[in-house]
This record gives structure tokens, sequence and C-alpha cells, in this order.
């Protein structure tokens, strides 16, 4: 399945968790650029628009879309980018390295949120979404831990057993 993986990340955590996934598929990949990167517009969900992506999505049987949430909301790259290619995308699999764990997925800010407007806005043309949070990254005591998970960042270091774990799983789901 020709596959192309977008990105948008800010800290890091994100293009990192895009790289895995298209290192381990084999498959392009590609940031999303905001026109103009200000996280102000950013947390206010004023959007700009994005920059006109170098891959053509049409020929490819998937987008793999890669990006955070912020306080239970898809951020506005991400939603330019559905708005700008969403007759163009064949399938879409959203995926997400989060603050919010598992236990919280379906509060107010959890992941599920995103993931339940995304499947009901995009149908069928949703096939996935997955999530990656933060709190994996770090030793059960600390998981619970504000500060802990705020200056946590996925990388070769972090990535290790439960969250490697489920990159694999997600990996083989894809396949």
């Amino acid at each position: 399945m020709k596959t192309l993986v977008v990105y948008y990340s800010r800290k890091g955590s994100n293009k990192f968790l895009a790289h895995k996934i298209a290192n381990e598929l084999n498959c392009d990949i590609e940031e999303i650029r905001p026109r103009l990167n200000m996280f102000l517009f950013f947390l206010m969900r004023i959007s700009l628009g994005i920059k006109a992506l170098k891959h053509d999505v049409r020929t490819y049987d998937r987008v793999i879309m890669c990006g955070p949430i912020w306080v239970g909301q898809l951020i506005t790259p991400h939603q330019s980018f559905i708005r700008r290619y969403r007759k163009k995308i064949k399938k879409l699999v959203f995926v997400t390295c989060c603050g919010s764990s598992f236990e919280e997925k379906d509060n107010k800010f959890g992941h599920n949120i995103v993931f339940n407007k995304l499947k009901d806005d995009l149908k069928e043309t949703c096939s996935h979404c997955a999530a990656f949070p933060i709190p994996i990254l770090v030793a059960e005591d600390k998981r619970k831990d504000g500060e802990t998970i705020m200056n946590t960042r996925m990388n070769n270091d972090t990535f290790h057993g439960e969250v490697k774990e489920k990159f694999e799983t997600f990996i083989m789901s894809l396949n």
C-alpha cells in the first residue's frame, strides 16, 4: 500500500514518531508547514492555512497524519490539512504523541474526543486512530507528575518498553 506520512510537531515528539513510522513502512514523509507558525494563533484556533505539500496525496492509498493534540483539540495545522486535502485523501490514519494518558482518553481533554470527532467528520476515510501518550514514556511513579509529562519528549532515549510494544502493534495493524 503506497503511504505518505505527514506531520506537524512543535517540540519534536511527533516528528520523531512520524519518522519512525515512515522508516518502518519505508514510505514518503513530509512536514505540514503552516503559512505563519505562531503558537498564539494555534492556541486561539486561528488558522492562516498551510503551505502546499510537495507530494500529491491523490497518488497515495493511505495518508498517515501525525501530530499533537492540544487541550483536547485537533491542532490548526491538521485542521487546515484536512480542509485542503479532504477530497483527495483515500484513507487517513491519525497518530498522536499526546499528553493525555490511556486512563484519561475519554476525559474533556482526552485523545478519544479528537479521534471520535475525526471519525464522525471523515466517516470511512478515517480508517484508524492511535495514541502514544507521553505518560507511557516515563517511569510508572512519574506518570501523574505534570511537570515530568510536560518536559518529556519521545526520542531514542525514551522509545522503549510499553511505547515500543504499542508501536510494533500499531505497525502490524497497518500491514
